[in-house]
């Protein structure tokens, strides 16, 4: 039931943010009896949105570390960046699976509530920096100044696909939850970060053809 709740959470916050988001409409959509039953998970929203976050921030962050560590060994030749694939396609797959997270993300930064943006900041950080701290290990062709930079574009690369789904439907025409899209946006991802680390990525050659 905890689950269902933070999903339901989740989709709510993503979609109304937290001062438009209201504990009885969780309760609804969780399927509990009465907004009363969801207290005896979460003592009030604060507590309910911060566990939102922190389910997907837990979740992703050993994926992001596994990545980074691949990345570190790659040494930048990308025909060595299958690990980072790997661990890329774990944290793709909990974002399909849990499509509203990267929404309320960022929805999150327009939040005027002083909770949300401590809760946010707190959470969030960590991640980032150590975001920052693989990019260091990474050695690319970017000068220090630069990474906070690459770190923001990478992570709109990856989460904002998903926070932006509905858009990219709409000018695409294309369902971006899709397998198919799904899986191009992998291929091109991994082509993506190892472009930005400075790897030079080539398609195989054609085969020649002999007259």
């Amino acid at each position: 039931m905890r689950d269902a709740i933070l999903d339901a959470a989740e989709q709510r916050f993503a979609d109304r943010g937290f001062e438009g988001t209201s504990m009885r409409d969780i309760a609804a959509d969780a399927g509990l009896k009465n907004q009363a039953s969801l207290y005896h998970y979460f003592l009030n929203k604060q507590q309910l949105y911060e566990a939102v976050l922190r389910r997907g921030v837990d979740t992703l962050a050993p994926l992001w570390q596994g990545a980074g560590d691949a990345i570190g060994a790659s040494g930048g030749d990308v025909q060595r960046l299958g690990t980072v694939a790997a661990h890329l396609d774990g944290v793709l797959d909990y974002l399909a699976e849990h499509p509203h997270l990267a929404r309320l993300i960022e929805r999150a930064g327009l939040e005027d509530d002083r909770y949300v943006r401590g809760a946010v900041s707190r959470l969030l950080r960590p991640l980032y920096a150590a975001g920052v701290r693989v990019l260091e290990d990474a050695g690319g062709p970017w000068q220090p100044s630069e990474l906070p930079h690459l770190a923001a574009g990478l992570y709109h690369l990856i989460f904002g696909y998903f926070a932006n789904a509905s858009l990219l439907q709409a000018v695409m025409g294309e369902d971006p939850h899709s397998p198919d899209m799904l899986a191009r946006q992998r291929r091109f991802l991994t082509t993506a970060i190892a472009r930005l680390l400075g790897a030079e990525e080539r398609p195989p050659s054609a085969p020649r053809i002999i007259s």
